[in-house]
């Protein structure tokens, strides 16, 4: 499958379970209220602090079976590897789920600010938030050998089934045995359990025959130590990412009446749109990459690099751009609250800019990741998480969701003005001021200009209909005027030719 196939299977799927996760969030605050939609806020970033017992597997298994694929390592050896992380897996999700369990109680009465809602339906809803992480984190696992074999199409397609199953079908459920937590965490516990065994099968059918093995697979850990610098680098990059990332949003829930929680996740959950809609690429582009490395194609390999760092400067720029422009009519439009969007536009402009940055300064990761070596990211993230995560928790705790912004803003800020030079130079000596210049900035610079003249043009808006169409003609100028100045993307679409 060519890397252009999965990137637009990937965009496609990844699209339609973010506008689809989105457009229906006004319905469940409306029929469940936004005290009940801060649980959902929360459960979210459950899931996110979940990914702190991954210890860097879910990666390393998509990187190793994208290595066996290039022909880097032989069957008997990613069986023994596979069947080594599933032991470790199954024994993470069932000490996680666990905890989470029994410290439900503590959760729901001492740590959540309920106003309105039965404490007896909150600690149950917080049960079933500990089993449905557990499962949907397990799922990871059989993730990463899919994404390895660049079976990207057919992942795509069961994302997008799950995505219906747990935004749409959820509405069914409610509307047949009520609009409370209660149903509505259920409903998603059936759905991570489907998930989680729908990924197995299809994890079987990707694994090579164990009667094609010459020796038994056996049980031992020995096969994960070959991977174990790898997979503990990652381990601590993703724990600085939940940090840097998470604070914010497990602070807050503490502080925060579940309500007004609810209406912040809202606001974070419209910028996160940005790094949803450059995840695709990079979801391709890294085993891709890592397959690049092992057959020694480094010439190759830049150039993938520098495409995507363009394809991203295109999509996440502009999607970062529009939302800064017209952060409050997007919010009306959507949800038809005028209170809701004067109090969220402001959070919503902060993070959309911060998330616009990150989405670029990932770009040195994904180099590393396709070498195997993760050093000088390793480096980076501890000097982040060791001064900037103490801004978060005190510009969180004193100046809420405003201040978490500001924050997040400068924390990317930061590390994309700053630390990328440096690794740049390390890895590839020459490349930096190149990359930065024409895959980055002369992209940006035109529709950053559309913005401030945006600015100056007073328009009255009176209905939702209106802003959605204003907020829809900046976005495609914006979009237009990326897409005009990078020269992949005008190769892609004017002379046709192959990622």
């Amino acid at each position: 499958m060519s890397l252009k196939t999965n990137i637009f299977a990937n965009y496609i799927s990844q699209l339609y379970v973010t506008l689809i996760g989105i457009v229906l969030v006004p319905l469940y605050v409306q029929y469940m209220g936004a005290e009940a939609y801060g649980l959902v806020g929360f459960f979210a970033m459950l899931q996110a602090w979940f990914n702190l017992l991954d210890m860097g597997l879910s990666p390393t298994i998509a990187r190793e079976s994208a290595r066996y694929h290039g022909g880097a390592m032989s069957t008997l050896e990613y069986r023994r590897l596979f069947r080594a992380l599933s032991v470790i897996f199954c024994a993470i999700a069932l000490l996680g789920g666990g905890l989470l369990w029994l410290l439900s109680d503590v959760v729901a009465n001492r740590w959540l600010k309920v106003e309105n809602l039965l404490r007896m339906d909150v600690i149950l809803a917080v049960k079933i938030m500990a089993i449905s992480v557990a499962l949907r984190w397990m799922s990871g696992l059989y993730r990463g050998v899919v994404t390895g074999a660049e079976k990207l199409v057919c992942l795509s397609g069961f994302t997008a089934l799950m995505a219906t199953l747990r935004f749409v079908g959820v509405l069914g459920s409610m509307w047949l045995w009520g609009y409370t937590p209660r149903v509505f965490f259920i409903h998603q516990l059936y759905v991570a359990g489907f998930e989680v065994g729908g990924l197995f099968l299809l994890c079987r059918l990707l694994l090579p025959n164990k009667s094609a093995l010459d020796q038994p697979i056996g049980w031992s850990f020995r096969p994960v130590k070959p991977t174990l610098k790898f997979a503990l680098t990652i381990a601590f990059t993703s724990s600085v990412w939940v940090l840097v990332t998470q604070t914010d949003k497990l602070v807050l829930s503490g502080i925060l009446p579940l309500a007004e929680y609810g209406y912040f996740t809202l606001a974070v959950l419209v910028a996160s749109g940005i790094m949803v809609i450059s995840g695709p690429i990079s979801g391709a582009i890294m085993p891709r990459m890592a397959r690049l490395h092992a057959e020694g194609q480094q010439a190759e390999l830049i150039k993938v690099y520098r495409q995507s760092t363009q394809w991203v400067s295109v999509i996440a720029g502009s999607a970062a751009i529009t939302l800064v422009i017209c952060a409050e009519p997007i919010l009306f439009a959507w949800s038809g609250n005028a209170e809701l969007s004067t109090n969220a536009a402001p959070i919503v402009k902060l993070y959309a800019i911060g998330n616009g940055f990150l989405a670029i300064a990932a770009f040195p990761y994904y180099l590393q990741y396709a070498r195997g070596n993760l050093r000088y990211h390793l480096i980076g993230n501890a000097v982040m998480v060791t001064f900037l995560i103490p801004c978060i928790v005190y510009a969180a705790s004193k100046f809420g969701g405003i201040g978490a912004g500001w924050v997040w803003l400068g924390i990317n800020g930061i590390y994309l003005l700053t630390w990328l030079a440096y690794v740049h130079h390390k890895l590839e000596p020459g490349l930096h001021w190149k990359w930065l210049r024409q895959d980055v900035v002369a992209i940006l610079l035109p529709p950053i200009a559309v913005g401030i003249l945006a600015t100056f043009i007073r328009i009255q808006l009176t209905d939702r209909f209106e802003m959605l169409l204003y907020t829809s003609a900046i976005g495609a100028i914006t979009l237009a005027a990326t897409a005009l100045f990078s020269q992949s993307v005008r190769s892609k679409i004017f002379r046709h030719e192959q990622f």
